[in-house]
């Protein structure tokens, strides 16, 4: 091992010098500041109109009618628009059904997503070729409107919590970053473990998953905000209106402005109905804020599970 000795100085890189990383310069002050003032810019013109939905859905009739429709700031917040929608029953009864179908679907999707993937990572299992060409085909011949309809209505799920599931379990872009990541953990692992008796499955569930959290994380989010955020299948293939996920809700009452009666709302006797624009700013705020909850807790496995998971195999 070589040592500097006081001969040989370690020389340091001069002050507002180029960076030794390339593409990298210190920048002016003034430089900076205007990078700072564009950054800034873009979060208030991000953050600004959910302010405004935020605050509309808390602002009380009078202001919500002097302001024409939207409120930046309320001046006397309540929680009305958010009591009438709950209570009314239709946007409890789907926020049930879209967390019960999101929490269903994302487990079912999870296990055979993973169970494919690791199939597929392991290049001596059964049918691994064929398997793989069939999943890679998939990504490029979708198929259509008519012919899903026409499958979940001969397998008798028009009208079932299982459309808005099965057609969607299984995503090919995903399998492929877990089969990816699969294949980058040392096969001298597995080999010991097999070595030691164990048997597919133990090695799956002690050593293949818990070396995969980043990646099963990320794919597991993906799969949540699918199902979170899916109204077309529930359009497709739902005809009873109490059976409407929220973002179906969102669609109908929101998107196409339609009206809210009287019995999706439920208020106080004498208590004059929360203004339309609360209602439907009340409708957004709770479709957004579950994955806005769920979101910080997955954010750190982003980069690590997507990254390292495309770029290999």
């Amino acid at each position: 091992m070589t040592t500097l000795s006081p001969s040989h100085p370690v020389r340091r890189r001069p002050r507002g010098a180029p960076s030794a990383i390339p593409g990298e310069t210190p920048g002016s002050p003034p430089w900076r500041a205007l990078k700072s003032l564009i950054l800034l810019a873009c979060v208030v013109l991000v953050l600004l109109p959910f302010l405004a939905i935020v605050s509309t859905s808390v602002a009380d009739t009078a202001q919500v009618t002097r302001t024409g429709g939207y409120v930046l700031w309320p001046d006397h917040p309540g929680l009305g628009a958010y009591t009438a929608l709950l209570s009314g029953g239709l946007v409890s009864k789907a926020m049930v059904v879209s967390v019960g179908v999101t929490v269903v679907g994302t487990s079912l999707s999870l296990l055979s997503s993973v169970s494919l993937a690791y199939g597929l990572s392991r290049p001596g299992s059964f049918g691994h070729k064929p398997v793989l060409m069939l999943l890679l085909m998939s990504m490029l011949f979708v198929p259509g409107v008519i012919p899903s309809y026409l499958m979940v209505k001969q397998l008798g799920l028009i009208n079932s919590y299982w459309s808005l599931i099965l057609p969607s379990m299984l995503n090919a872009f995903n399998v492929i970053v877990l089969r990816s990541f699969f294949m980058g953990i040392p096969k001298e692992l597995i080999d010991s473990a097999r070595i030691d008796g164990a048997s597919e499955l133990r090695i799956l569930t002690r050593i293949v998953l818990p070396l995969s959290k980043a990646s099963v994380a990320v794919v597991g989010l993906f799969y949540a905000v699918t199902y979170w955020n899916a109204f077309f299948n529930a359009l497709l293939y739902i005809n009873d209106a109490a059976k409407w996920p929220l973002q179906m809700v969102l669609r109908t009452y929101v998107v196409n402005n339609a009206a809210l009666s009287g019995g999706q709302v439920d208020v106080a006797a004498g208590t004059p109905l929360p203004p339309t624009q609360s209602l439907q700013a009340a409708i957004l705020v709770l479709s957004v804020v579950p994955i806005v909850i769920v979101y910080p807790f997955l954010q750190r496995h982003m980069n690590k599970g997507v990254m390292v998971g495309a770029v290999k195999g």
